[in-house]
């Protein structure tokens, strides 16, 4: 006789959340290409990747995009681009976010004419952009204006969308890259609520809404999140996230409608904890991960998105995102996951993580509000000081093995590896000819825009438009969209806003970190310093002085900022200017400052073009005295390149020992300054 099934199994499934794939390589068309296969492989939803200079506002010709175009996501520079991105991929079907902050709303401008030209009803398409250029300042680094003008563009881009693209999110408050650069997460839930307090009180002060609609702004704030290893912690962490957005949206803006204060909530889990090392552990890594966003029902992401297992080595495959896509839908569509209530509610142990983690981050909050709010405490460089000072901390719990990482610093033995015996087919590279195509491309745009099929008016009717409604205090929407219905480019719109709104450097918050390792006695941080100290004697200087440098886009400063600030520690003085300089900025620098070594830190693979032009120039000035040492994300064969250019050293992501690099460095200057090694253990 066969037993009866339980009431609560026959319960109808939940919806799985949006499975998406964050891509984007090259050009428009690939990544078209591989759009159209990952939607077939049976992706839910779009994750537009752009490329630096598109994030950053350059068009691909600029000085600081060299090396950069294609590396990190697709070059988009005009109307041309985005039709060829969306090539035979109807728009209003689609679920597109889009990673965009700084030039948000010159992307969403192209992004509705070309739906507009497939016909689309604009009020129907769905989709987000991530907008939050507070977390810019602080950890990645794509930001252009200052902090004033930002949120302007921010604010007219809510009232926009709220008025004609109703289902659009038109910002995505993005805690991702704040635990990436470091912080708790008491520091995330507090560091994107305040972006988000600040930004609906801009919304609400501008204006542009009428009070009855206010609710409509809220429902329409979006978060993206990052979910670490520790599942459990990150798990409450979302509990915690949806208690005080709830919370703050009742008491603060009036919100009664319950619906309208739904935290809604996208991921990315974390690519931090990613390992070089044995890479094949994160595999597992990512799923638990997964798991902090997709096992309680009641704090569920409604997005999410997967990085692929070798990330850490470089690019991934369309096989390794494929892979990344299976781990959700086995989740999804093989396990008993969303047949059931949310399988937390009720526990002790987890309600009083939740509970204390509430109370921690309202008091954050309160403590940043008292400060004038997340822009005054960006601009005063509390937050970035903050981060830093965490990271730290976090870097010397793993150098000290407090912290431990599996294959990193402890269980270090390993079987040779299948997956990436041959490491350069382990990943995909960008070919260095596309470059050169896309800049050909972009400049037959700028000779043809006005030709058929496409008479596009001139540009630069539309260019001082905007530029008059930037001195103006109008929304700026209507005229970026004839910006792009003019075939203007990246560069030219984000110039012209440069011209009314300045630039903004961001507070790096080295000079501010207090010290995360000391120098005790018979430690390896005393030995460095001495080290430092015996050489700089030998040399006749004061101070040994470390040039640590930023070439091209690449805004990922928290491995520069850590080399910094344990260089600081170690007895240099150290030359820290912040991220998007130039090789010859930064050669200029080393010479004025006489610095006996560069340090050259680059994540998003522009390291070989920009790396051994840096030596280069050095060479040519005379000054071979002076090592320059590079880290990032360099594949092997990259890095015997560098060596090859004259690159004294390169450190990767398994190099974790920071004060052991410190002692490398050391040894590299006495190395060119031909001075006797010194028995001195780093």
């Amino acid at each position: 006789m066969t037993e009866r099934q339980p009431a609560e199994d026959k319960r109808e499934k939940d919806r799985p959340w949006l499975m998406r794939t964050y891509a984007g390589h090259s050009t428009a068309e690939a990544s078209n290409e591989l759009y159209r296969r990952n939607l077939a492989k049976g992706q839910t939803g779009l994750s537009v990747a752009f490329d630096l200079p598109t994030q950053t506002g350059y068009d691909s010709d600029h000085i600081l995009a060299r090396g950069e175009v294609g590396r990190v996501g697709v070059p988009v520079a005009h109307l041309g681009d985005m039709r060829r991105l969306f090539q035979d991929i109807p728009l209003d079907q689609m679920n597109t976010s889009m990673t965009i902050n700084a030039t948000a709303m010159w992307l969403l401008a192209l992004y509705q004419v070309v739906a507009e030209e497939q016909g689309a009803d604009i009020t129907r398409l769905q989709g987000t952009t991530q907008n939050d250029i507070v977390k810019e300042y602080l950890s990645r680094g794509t930001h252009v204006f200052p902090p004033g003008p930002s949120l302007r563009l921010t604010t007219d881009m809510i009232a926009y969308t709220v008025s004609h693209i109703p289902k659009w999110n038109p910002i995505n408050i993005c805690s991702y890259h704040l635990q990436e650069a470091g912080a708790t997460p008491v520091q995330e839930i507090a560091y994107a609520m305040s972006t988000a307090i600040a930004v609906l009180d801009a919304v609400r002060d501008s204006g542009q809404v009428p009070p009855e609609k206010f609710g409509d702004v809220v429902a329409r704030i979006s978060f993206f999140v990052n979910a670490g290893v520790r599942f459990i912690e990150e798990m409450c962490k979302m509990r915690a996230f949806g208690r005080i957005w709830d919370q703050v949206t009742r008491e603060r803006y009036g919100i009664e409608n319950a619906k309208q204060r739904r935290f809604r909530y996208g991921v990315q889990v974390n690519s931090l904890g990613l390992t070089e090392a044995q890479p094949e552990n994160n595999v597992q890594r990512i799923v638990l991960e997964m798991l902090a966003v997709t096992l309680s029902k009641d704090a569920r992401a409604r997005a999410v998105q997967l990085p692929a297992w070798n990330e850490a080595l470089g690019l991934p495959r369309p096989w390794d995102q494929q892979w990344s896509l299976r781990i959700q839908q086995v989740l999804a569509h093989e396990s008993d996951l969303l047949e059931y209530e949310d399988i937390f509610e009720g526990s002790h142990v987890i309600e009083g993580k939740v509970t204390r983690l509430v109370e921690e981050s309202l008091a954050e909050i309160d403590r940043i509000q008292q400060m004038g709010g997340a822009m005054a405490a960006v601009e005063s460089g509390y937050l970035k000081s903050q981060l830093v000072s965490s990271h730290a901390e976090r870097r010397a719990r793993i150098e000290s093995g407090q912290e431990k990482i599996i294959g990193v610093n402890i269980f270090e033995t390993t079987e040779p590896n299948p997956l990436t015996a041959d490491v350069d087919t382990a990943i995909q590279t960008v070919d260095p000819a596309v470059e050169a195509r896309v800049i050909a491309g972009l400049q037959h745009w700028r000779d043809t825009r006005y030709q058929p099929p496409f008479n596009h008016p001139r540009p630069c009717k539309a260019l001082e438009k905007l530029k008059e409604a930037a001195k103006g205090t109008g929304n700026l929407m209507e005229a970026t969209l004839e910006c792009a219905r003019a075939g203007v480019t990246t560069g030219e719109w984000s110039g012209a806003l440069r011209e009314v709104f300045g630039e903004f450097r961001a507070p790096t918050g080295v000079s501010s970190a207090p010290v995360a390792v000391p120098a005790e006695e018979g430690s390896a941080m005393a030995d460095v310093r001495r080290k430092v100290d015996l050489t700089a004697k030998d040399m006749g200087v004061g101070k040994l002085r470390f040039l640590v440098g930023k070439p091209g886009l690449d805004g990922h400063s928290n491995g520069a900022e850590q080399i910094a600030v344990r260089a600081r520690d170690a007895g240099f003085e150290v030359v820290y200017q912040g991220i998007r300089l130039t090789p010859e900025e930064i050669v200029e620098a080393a010479l004025a400052e006489d610095v006996h070594a560069v340090g050259l830190s680059i994540l998003s693979g522009s390291h070989a073009q920009l790396v051994p032009d840096v030596v280069e120039r050095l060479r040519v000035a005379g000054a071979t005295d002076i090592p320059v040492i590079a880290g990032g994300i360099i594949p092997k064969g990259d890095a015997e390149q560098l060596r090859a250019a004259g690159v004294a050293a390169v450190f990767t992501p398994k190099d974790f020992d920071i004060t052991g690099i410190i002692g490398s460095i050391v040894d590299e200057i006495r190395k060119a300054n031909k001075l006797d090694p010194l028995e001195v253990p780093a």
